[in-house]
Protein backbone atom coordinates (compact mmCIF):
# COMPACT_ATOMS: atom_id res chain seq x y z
CA UNK A 1 0.00 0.00 0.00
CA UNK A 2 1.32 3.22 -1.11
CA UNK A 3 0.43 4.84 1.64
CA UNK A 4 2.10 2.40 4.41
CA UNK A 5 5.17 2.63 2.01
CA UNK A 6 5.19 6.45 2.43
CA UNK A 7 4.83 6.17 6.58
CA UNK A 8 7.68 3.71 6.76
CA UNK A 9 9.93 6.29 4.41
CA UNK A 10 9.09 9.64 6.53
CA UNK A 11 8.71 8.06 9.76
CA UNK A 12 10.61 4.83 10.05
CA UNK A 13 13.83 5.44 10.28
CA UNK A 14 15.06 1.93 9.31
CA UNK A 15 18.82 0.74 8.86
CA UNK A 16 17.02 -1.90 6.25
CA UNK A 17 15.26 0.36 4.26
CA UNK A 18 17.84 2.49 1.80
CA UNK A 19 15.22 4.85 0.33
CA UNK A 20 14.37 5.42 4.19
CA UNK A 21 17.89 6.12 5.01
CA UNK A 22 18.44 8.61 1.12
CA UNK A 23 15.41 10.37 2.81
CA UNK A 24 16.55 11.28 6.03
CA UNK A 25 20.25 12.25 4.31
CA UNK A 26 18.41 14.67 1.56
CA UNK A 27 16.64 16.17 4.20
CA UNK A 28 19.30 16.50 6.40
CA UNK A 29 21.51 18.08 4.26
CA UNK A 30 18.65 20.39 2.49
CA UNK A 31 18.14 21.68 6.45
CA UNK A 32 22.23 22.16 6.59
CA UNK A 33 22.03 23.95 3.14
CA UNK A 34 19.61 26.02 4.57
CA UNK A 35 20.62 27.18 7.37
CA UNK A 36 23.94 27.89 5.51
CA UNK A 37 21.94 30.26 3.05
CA UNK A 38 20.78 32.11 5.62
CA UNK A 39 24.03 32.97 7.14
CA UNK A 40 25.64 33.67 3.55
CA UNK A 41 22.08 36.26 3.12
CA UNK A 42 23.20 38.36 5.79
CA UNK A 43 27.01 38.96 3.99
CA UNK A 44 26.43 42.16 1.53
CA UNK A 45 28.53 41.64 -1.08
CA UNK A 46 27.47 37.62 -1.45
CA UNK A 47 23.61 38.71 -1.60
CA UNK A 48 24.16 41.17 -4.26
CA UNK A 49 25.61 38.83 -6.26
CA UNK A 50 23.51 35.96 -5.89
CA UNK A 51 20.23 36.91 -4.71
CA UNK A 52 18.66 35.29 -7.54
CA UNK A 53 20.44 31.83 -6.71
CA UNK A 54 19.37 31.83 -2.78
CA UNK A 55 15.72 32.73 -4.05
CA UNK A 56 15.73 29.98 -6.27
CA UNK A 57 17.33 27.85 -3.51
CA UNK A 58 14.23 29.26 -1.13
CA UNK A 59 11.75 28.33 -3.01
CA UNK A 60 12.80 25.03 -3.90
CA UNK A 61 13.19 24.46 -0.11
CA UNK A 62 9.77 25.77 0.69
CA UNK A 63 8.33 23.23 -2.13
CA UNK A 64 10.29 20.07 -0.69
CA UNK A 65 8.75 20.75 3.33
CA UNK A 66 5.32 21.56 2.69
CA UNK A 67 5.32 18.20 0.42
CA UNK A 68 6.92 16.62 2.96
CA UNK A 69 4.50 18.65 5.50
CA UNK A 70 1.39 17.59 3.47
CA UNK A 71 2.57 13.50 3.03
CA UNK A 72 3.33 13.46 6.85
CA UNK A 73 -0.09 14.70 7.75
CA UNK A 74 -1.36 12.18 4.85
CA UNK A 75 0.56 9.16 6.51
CA UNK A 76 0.37 9.82 9.95
CA UNK A 77 -3.19 7.62 10.66
CA UNK A 78 -1.21 4.53 9.14
CA UNK A 79 0.95 3.33 11.97
CA UNK A 80 -2.18 2.56 14.40
CA UNK A 81 -6.05 0.85 13.26
CA UNK A 82 -8.90 2.55 13.54
CA UNK A 83 -7.05 6.07 13.60
CA UNK A 84 -9.47 8.76 13.15
CA UNK A 85 -8.52 11.29 9.68
CA UNK A 86 -9.71 14.27 11.38
CA UNK A 87 -9.05 14.06 15.40
CA UNK A 88 -5.37 11.97 14.88
CA UNK A 89 -4.31 14.39 12.01
CA UNK A 90 -5.29 17.45 14.28
CA UNK A 91 -2.77 15.59 17.15
CA UNK A 92 0.19 15.59 14.66
CA UNK A 93 -0.21 18.65 13.68
CA UNK A 94 0.04 19.88 17.98
CA UNK A 95 3.19 17.71 17.88
CA UNK A 96 6.27 20.04 18.64
CA UNK A 97 7.93 18.31 15.67
CA UNK A 98 4.95 19.21 13.46
CA UNK A 99 4.92 22.70 14.64
CA UNK A 100 8.09 23.12 13.55
CA UNK A 101 7.84 21.86 10.44
CA UNK A 102 5.01 24.36 10.17
CA UNK A 103 6.74 27.41 11.10
CA UNK A 104 9.86 26.22 8.98
CA UNK A 105 7.59 26.79 5.63
CA UNK A 106 5.11 29.62 7.04
CA UNK A 107 7.22 32.61 6.67
CA UNK A 108 7.43 32.17 2.63
CA UNK A 109 3.67 32.24 2.31
CA UNK A 110 2.55 34.77 4.70
CA UNK A 111 3.33 37.90 2.71
CA UNK A 112 1.83 36.05 -0.20
CA UNK A 113 -1.05 36.46 1.44
CA UNK A 114 -0.64 38.90 3.49
CA UNK A 115 0.66 42.41 2.23
CA UNK A 116 4.00 43.32 5.20
CA UNK A 117 6.40 46.13 6.10
CA UNK A 118 9.78 45.12 4.72
CA UNK A 119 11.37 45.56 8.22
CA UNK A 120 8.82 43.18 9.53
CA UNK A 121 8.98 41.06 6.33
CA UNK A 122 13.35 40.56 6.99
CA UNK A 123 12.65 39.90 10.85
CA UNK A 124 10.03 36.99 9.84
CA UNK A 125 12.27 35.27 7.60
CA UNK A 126 15.02 34.32 10.49
CA UNK A 127 12.30 32.01 11.29
CA UNK A 128 13.84 29.77 8.46
CA UNK A 129 16.17 29.01 11.45
CA UNK A 130 13.50 27.08 12.74
CA UNK A 131 14.29 24.39 10.02
CA UNK A 132 17.21 23.48 11.69
CA UNK A 133 14.91 22.22 14.23
CA UNK A 134 13.71 19.81 12.40
CA UNK A 135 17.12 17.69 12.15
CA UNK A 136 15.68 16.21 15.39
CA UNK A 137 13.80 13.84 13.45
CA UNK A 138 16.48 12.46 11.50
CA UNK A 139 19.67 12.42 14.18
CA UNK A 140 19.57 9.96 16.35
CA UNK A 141 22.09 12.25 18.51
CA UNK A 142 19.32 15.07 18.86
CA UNK A 143 16.73 12.35 19.79
CA UNK A 144 18.69 11.07 22.19
CA UNK A 145 19.54 15.01 23.64
CA UNK A 146 15.25 15.14 23.69
CA UNK A 147 14.93 11.96 25.53
CA UNK A 148 17.97 13.56 28.46
CA UNK A 149 15.96 16.89 28.40
CA UNK A 150 12.60 14.95 28.71
CA UNK A 151 14.12 12.38 31.23
CA UNK A 152 15.73 15.28 33.39
CA UNK A 153 12.80 18.03 33.18
CA UNK A 154 12.09 18.24 37.00
CA UNK A 155 15.52 18.72 37.99
CA UNK A 156 16.76 21.31 35.41
CA UNK A 157 13.72 23.23 35.89
CA UNK A 158 14.38 22.94 39.51
CA UNK A 159 17.79 24.18 39.15
CA UNK A 160 17.05 27.57 36.90
CA UNK A 161 14.37 28.21 39.21
CA UNK A 162 17.47 28.30 42.47
CA UNK A 163 19.64 30.31 39.56
CA UNK A 164 16.60 32.81 38.86
CA UNK A 165 16.13 33.32 42.69
CA UNK A 166 19.72 33.74 43.33
CA UNK A 167 19.89 36.56 40.74
CA UNK A 168 16.86 38.41 42.01
CA UNK A 169 18.47 38.08 45.13
CA UNK A 170 21.78 38.96 44.18
CA UNK A 171 20.27 41.71 41.84
CA UNK A 172 18.39 43.07 44.96
CA UNK A 173 21.32 43.42 47.42
CA UNK A 174 23.75 44.98 44.97
CA UNK A 175 21.29 47.86 43.69
CA UNK A 176 20.65 48.91 47.85
CA UNK A 177 24.42 48.52 48.05
CA UNK A 178 25.90 50.58 45.08
CA UNK A 179 22.64 52.59 44.42
CA UNK A 180 24.01 55.75 46.18
CA UNK A 181 27.37 55.15 44.86
CA UNK A 182 26.40 54.59 41.37
CA UNK A 183 22.88 55.85 40.62
CA UNK A 184 23.34 55.25 36.68
CA UNK A 185 24.72 52.24 36.51
CA UNK A 186 22.31 50.56 39.31
CA UNK A 187 19.32 53.06 38.41
CA UNK A 188 16.85 50.11 39.45
CA UNK A 189 16.73 46.13 40.49
CA UNK A 190 16.13 45.20 36.53
CA UNK A 191 19.21 47.18 34.87
CA UNK A 192 21.13 45.46 38.20
CA UNK A 193 20.08 42.16 36.86
CA UNK A 194 22.46 42.69 34.39
CA UNK A 195 25.37 42.89 36.13
CA UNK A 196 23.94 39.65 38.03
CA UNK A 197 23.69 37.50 35.09
CA UNK A 198 27.04 38.46 34.20
CA UNK A 199 28.79 38.22 37.83
CA UNK A 200 26.63 34.55 38.34
CA UNK A 201 27.73 33.35 35.22
CA UNK A 202 31.50 34.62 35.53
CA UNK A 203 31.93 36.26 32.41
CA UNK A 204 32.56 39.54 34.32
CA UNK A 205 32.15 42.18 31.09
CA UNK A 206 33.41 44.80 33.62
CA UNK A 207 31.11 47.39 31.59
CA UNK A 208 29.39 47.58 35.39
CA UNK A 209 30.73 46.64 38.10
CA UNK A 210 31.03 47.44 42.06
CA UNK A 211 32.88 50.31 43.67
CA UNK A 212 32.26 50.66 47.35
CA UNK A 213 33.56 47.91 49.48
CA UNK A 214 30.67 46.24 50.78
CA UNK A 215 29.76 46.07 47.06
CA UNK A 216 33.16 44.21 46.20
CA UNK A 217 32.41 42.05 48.53
CA UNK A 218 29.17 40.76 47.99
CA UNK A 219 30.47 40.48 44.35
CA UNK A 220 33.20 38.05 44.86
CA UNK A 221 31.01 35.70 47.20
CA UNK A 222 28.57 35.95 44.47
CA UNK A 223 30.96 35.33 41.63
CA UNK A 224 32.15 31.84 44.13
CA UNK A 225 28.46 31.07 44.49
CA UNK A 226 27.74 31.01 40.40
CA UNK A 227 30.67 28.48 39.70
CA UNK A 228 28.72 26.30 41.65
CA UNK A 229 25.56 26.95 40.76
CA UNK A 230 26.19 26.99 36.67
CA UNK A 231 27.53 23.77 36.68
CA UNK A 232 24.97 22.09 38.49
CA UNK A 233 22.95 21.44 34.83
CA UNK A 234 25.73 20.44 33.32
CA UNK A 235 26.50 17.77 35.72
CA UNK A 236 22.50 16.89 35.35
CA UNK A 237 22.93 16.40 31.74
CA UNK A 238 25.69 14.77 31.74
CA UNK A 239 24.36 12.14 34.74
CA UNK A 240 21.12 11.97 31.68
CA UNK A 241 23.13 10.95 28.93
CA UNK A 242 24.84 8.11 31.39
CA UNK A 243 21.69 7.03 31.96
CA UNK A 244 20.34 7.07 28.63
CA UNK A 245 23.59 5.46 26.92
CA UNK A 246 23.01 2.70 30.01
CA UNK A 247 19.87 2.10 28.81
CA UNK A 248 20.51 1.57 24.89
CA UNK A 249 23.07 -0.60 25.75
CA UNK A 250 21.45 -2.97 28.26
CA UNK A 251 18.35 -3.19 25.93
CA UNK A 252 20.76 -4.77 22.94
CA UNK A 253 21.89 -7.29 25.17
CA UNK A 254 20.44 -10.96 25.80
CA UNK A 255 19.42 -11.52 29.27
CA UNK A 256 18.89 -15.31 30.55
CA UNK A 257 15.31 -15.25 32.06
CA UNK A 258 16.63 -17.98 34.84
CA UNK A 259 19.79 -16.37 36.21
CA UNK A 260 19.71 -12.80 34.83
CA UNK A 261 23.54 -13.39 33.23
CA UNK A 262 24.13 -11.39 29.94
CA UNK A 263 24.08 -14.35 27.33
CA UNK A 264 26.73 -12.12 25.30
CA UNK A 265 29.30 -12.21 27.82
CA UNK A 266 32.23 -14.64 27.50
CA UNK A 267 31.34 -17.43 30.50
CA UNK A 268 34.24 -17.64 33.37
Amino acid sequence: MIKTRLYQILEVASENDPLSRLFDVFIMALIFLNVLAVVLETVESIFAVYESVFYAFEVFSVIVFTVEYVLRLWVCTASKKGAHPLTDRLRFMAKPMSLIDLVAILPFYLPVVFPMDPRFLRALRLFRLFRLFKMGRYSESLLTLGNVLKAKKEEIVVTFFVISLMLVFASSTIYYVEHDAQPEAFSSIPAAMWWGVATLTTVGYGDVYPITPVGKFLGAVIALLGIGMFALPAGILASGFAEELQKKHSLGRRICPHCGRDLDEPPD
